[in-house]
């Protein structure tokens, strides 16, 4: 069960927002369940269930638990099982629990049996409490970011299991220790240091004799709870030696604590504009973080088309923008009864964040519906105002790559404005220049604005001045 979910987002993540598989899809959906594999000869494979979904807000408790019960009772029904690949997220919110991974961890664990071999392969956004971690034999994460190595990951996870089962070397030690640092992904970009020599480290660390996996996970910070916060888990036969190397990575992240900077250069949203307007480079893209609803935002916020709107070069046509992935379902269906070419009045966004502040009223925009298409199965609407075109979807739409805008060419447009935070790779290579604006929202890039109140104290950067060096020595789990 896959999400990434911000408490402080409005938005509630029901069953429907899941995309659930099960049976041959579920083979399908990997490479490494293949009859050509080389484990073919070695493992039979058991297709469960997979639920992931879109970022967004906290999982309603009827959806985590109608989840959780399809998968314990695959996992009855199959048994008796050796291992099981848990292919999750790790940074899961669900209304009315403190740690929903451990939760249902401890419900996969309860079902498999003492026995079995539990291989987890995460994102390094998750949070690793001690209560999740203890359930696990096996546990990885992304070691890029972004997540270009999203599958191989999840294939690491699986080869090791295989490969324990295989040899019999049975269940590893695994050094787990936390590191009280909770910092937004878009400090942690692989691309930069210190997280690139961090993380570039860890395929040095797995090759050492006696060690299986080493794993560094930078927490999600758009949660609120005592969980939250950087962790380090080695796995290992030779525990001396995990314990080794999980303090000594410990160590490093705390040290580089204060190096970690932005992955782009940064600006409030109207700086941002007015330097990206006066720019040269073209196309030059915006990042408007704190609305990202792969991160967790509820994609609703017209904030960052109001300071568009509000730029006079842009207002006038004089320049030209690109809005695309403001979530507001009734103005689409106004703009596809209205049709391609009609004068529209609406009022945009917030209709999920009503009520969340200044930052989240709806913006008037009046204009043509210059395009209507359907994008993976999402009705899109294009209004034009002057020189800023605006993309309403009619649910969450992330804008990732060249085919998810369909026929409107952003490489057409001076600025191009994005509900995201670091860009993902075919979004940086198309950018002639970039920002990335600290809009407000749901993920919030300034954690200080946000208003936690649960995550355990002290954590940097929350907590700096008198903090001493925190104990950093691992345990094994």
């Amino acid at each position: 069960m896959a999400i990434e979910s911000s408490e402080f987002c409005p938005h509630r993540s029901s069953y429907e927002d899941f995309r659930v598989t099960r049976g041959a899809d579920l083979l399908a959906r990997y490479t490494w369940t293949r009859p050509d594999d080389a484990m073919a000869p070695l493992v039979e494979w058991v297709p469960l269930v997979h639920a992931v979904a879109l970022p967004g807000g906290p999982v309603v408790r009827e959806t985590f638990e109608r989840i959780r019960d399809e998968l314990t009772d695959r996992i009855r029904d199959a048994a008796p099982l050796d291992g099981l690949v848990y292919d999750i997220h790790g940074a899961m919110s669900v209304v009315g629990l403190t740690d929903a991974e451990a939760e249902l961890t401890a419900a996969v664990r309860e079902a498999a049996g003492p026995d079995a071999l539990l291989s987890a392969a995460m994102d390094l956004h998750g949070n690793v409490s001690h209560d999740f971690a203890r359930h696990l034999d096996l546990l990885t994460a992304h070691r890029l970011a972004p997540h270009e190595d999203a599958w191989e990951t999840r294939e690491r996870a699986a080869r090791k299991l295989v490969e324990r089962l295989a040899t019999g070397a049975g269940r590893p030690h695994r050094a787990w220790v936390q590191v009280p640092v909770l910092l937004p992904g878009e400090k942690t970009s692989t691309r930069l240091e210190p997280a690139k020599s961090l993380y570039g480290s860890l395929a040095g660390i797995e090759a050492m004799d006696g060690i299986c996996d080493a794993a560094v996970w930078v927490g999600y910070a758009w949660a609120d709870e005592p969980r939250c916060r950087a962790a380090v888990v080695v796995t290992g036969d030779d525990a001396d030696l995990a314990l080794e190397q999980a303090g000594s990575l410990a160590r490093r992240y705390w040290e580089a604590r204060h190096d970690f900077t932005f992955v782009g250069p940064t600006g409030q949203a109207d700086e941002c504009v007015a330097a990206a307007v006066a720019s040269t480079a073209r196309p030059f893209l915006i990042s408007d973080s704190g609305d990202n609803p792969t991160a967790g935002g509820a994609g609703d916020l017209a904030y960052m088309l109001g300071r568009l709107l509000a730029n006079e070069d842009l207002a006038s046509g004089r320049v030209t923008a690109l809005h695309p992935g403001i979530h507001d379902p009734a103005a689409v269906a106004a703009c596809f009864a209205a049709g391609t070419g009609a004068e529209v009045a609406l009022k945009v966004g917030g209709h999920v964040s009503a009520g969340s502040g200044a930052h989240a009223e709806p913006c008037e925009l009046s204009g043509r519906v210059v395009s209507l298409q359907t994008l993976g199965g999402v009705r899109a609407a294009a209004v034009r105002r002057g020189g800023v075109t605006a993309v309403l979807t009619e649910r969450r739409t992330p804008f990732h790559t060249r085919a998810d805008f369909g026929e409107l060419d952003p490489r057409a447009y001076d600025l191009v404005v994005v509900k995201i935070g670091y860009l993902e790779p075919e979004l940086y290579d198309m950018a002639a220049d970039w920002l990335l604006a600290l809009t407000p929202g749901g993920v919030d890039q300034d954690l200080l604005r946000l208003g936690h109140h649960h995550v355990a104290r002290p954590l940097y950067p929350f907590d700096d001045e008198g903090f001493e060096d925190p104990e950093t020595a691992p345990v094994l789990l």
